[in-house]
């Protein structure tokens, strides 16, 4: 019996870390209707986590699929920027310290706003 290939849980980058690794996401979004009869919302980066490696440069590609403008900030990174419907947004930096660095929509920042719109940068030691 064959098994189904799984997707990975999140995305590594594949290049050397002497080299600009291109790591990319996009903009997604769930819709549903409630038993009141109201669209709900929520709003995501996919994937949701990637992985990079301590001294890997990143060049970061967004693209935004769903929802106008997602202005956004990687905390712990000092990276700010936005991204919006049909456009590409790359955001470049150097992975220098291992940790969890979450990257926020200012928009969709809670469930009253459609989100949360958190991803992560997990950048590993080695």
């Amino acid at each position: 019996m064959r098994k189904r290939p799984q997707p990975p849980p999140s995305v590594q980058a594949e290049d050397s870390p002497d080299k600009a690794g291109p790591v990319h996401l996009v903009t997604g979004e769930f819709k549903s209707t409630g038993p009141d009869g109201k669209t709900i919302e929520a709003y995501r980066w996919d994937p949701g986590t990637i992985h990079v490696t301590k001294g890997e440069k990143i060049n970061l590609s967004i693209y935004g699929v769903n929802g106008s403008s997602h202005p956004f900030v990687i905390q712990g990174l000092n990276i700010k920027g936005e991204v919006t419907k049909g456009k590409e947004t790359v955001v470049s930096f150097q992975a220098d310290k291992p940790g969890t660095y979450p990257i926020v929509c200012l928009t969709h920042s809670d469930i009253a706003h459609n989100g949360p719109m958190v991803g992560y940068i997990v950048v590993d030691a080695s």
